[in-house]
């Protein structure tokens, strides 16, 4: 090679590494990452802002006390701090809800999935969403004014009470089917065609195809909407308070009057406990027991996400 190629080649050279240097490219990139340190930074601080109150509290309540007793009634005297009324309500309204959810949102993912056209999908699945977005405290009245009554008309047997945990679940319920309906659909659109292809072409129904082969596919993402929707419902506070009630009692009897986690920190949080009491202290202690519930319910949604992800080229 002559020195004028060589030149050549050493100034084409530099000049491709000394190419203008992308601010925008680099501003865009640093936003992204103060944005996705937003939700780690917030889960910090609540961690934070939990710690020391629920420390404070079990040096005065114990472990045994706590979780060894079915009494609670923390803001009464005597006291007592049974936390098991409390859990066994959060868990029975959830699996009430979960029960409702669970068939309608697979069922409506399916059909916006498999069955509905483009022009019905483009109208169905926004006004599916938006039942999301309204307000708790609407499906918390709706169903102390219009679920209760009805039920007590049409299953008189039941002996519901006026403020009842399975009039409380049943809302619950319908208010996390836009979560499982509208993740699972998305799910199932990212199955490839392919694979219906596949079946179609072996005599398969599109009922068959999209129950044996597509749910299956799309299953690492319907279970972490199911294990979403179950976070959301076990931490749901205005339908459970309006409906449900904040009647502390152990009991399995979905008719009763019963309190959740929720329900007792918005309910002790806006009575009349003072700042430092064992009260107080008591609404931090549930706080920290409820998120560790759905931090767990989390992390089983992320390994089950993992171990049965499909990766399709």
């Amino acid at each position: 090679m002559s020195a004028q190629h060589r030149a050549t080649a050493t100034g084409t050279g530099r000049s491709l590494a000394r190419s203008r240097p992308r601010y925008g490219e680099q501003a865009i990139k640093v936003v992204l990452m103060l944005a996705a340190l937003v939700s780690v930074a917030t889960t910090v601080g609540i961690v934070f802002a939990l710690a020391e109150p629920t420390i404070e509290f079990f040096s005065e309540v114990s472990l045994a006390q706590f979780f060894g007793s079915t009494e609670w009634g923390p803001l009464f005297k005597p006291a007592h701090f049974g936390v098991w009324p409390i859990i066994v309500a959060t868990l029975e309204i959830t699996l009430i809800a979960i029960i409702v959810a669970v068939p309608l949102g697979l069922a409506a993912a399916i059909y916006l999935s498999e069955y509905a056209s483009r022009r019905v999908r483009k109208i169905f699945k926004p006004v599916l969403e938006v039942l999301a977005g309204v307000p708790t405290v609407v499906f918390g009245f709706f169903a102390l004014t219009l679920v209760t009554p009805l039920l007590q008309d049409v299953f008189p047997w039941l002996g519901l009470e006026p403020k009842n945990a399975l009039s409380a679940g049943l809302l619950v319920g319908v208010m996390i089917i836009p979560i499982i309906a509208s993740m699972s659909e998305d799910a199932m659109a990212a199955v490839p065609n392919g694979l219906r292809e596949g079946s179609f072409a072996l005599g398969a129904s599109k009922m068959l195809t999209s129950v044996r082969v597509v749910v299956p596919a799309a299953f690492s993402g319907i279970v972490a909407a199911i294990i979403l929707a179950i976070s959301r419902a076990a931490g749901e506070t205005m339908i459970v308070a309006i409906a449900a009630g904040f009647k502390s009692v152990f009991t399995l009897d979905p008719t009763q009057e019963m309190s959740t986690m929720a329900a007792f920190i918005a309910q002790a949080g806006s009575g009349d406990a003072s700042t430092g009491s064992i009260a107080y202290k008591t609404i931090f202690a549930v706080g920290s027991l409820l998120f560790l519930m759905t931090f767990a319910m989390n992390w089983f949604s992320a390994r089950m996400v993992q171990k049965y992800r499909e990766v399709y080229d």
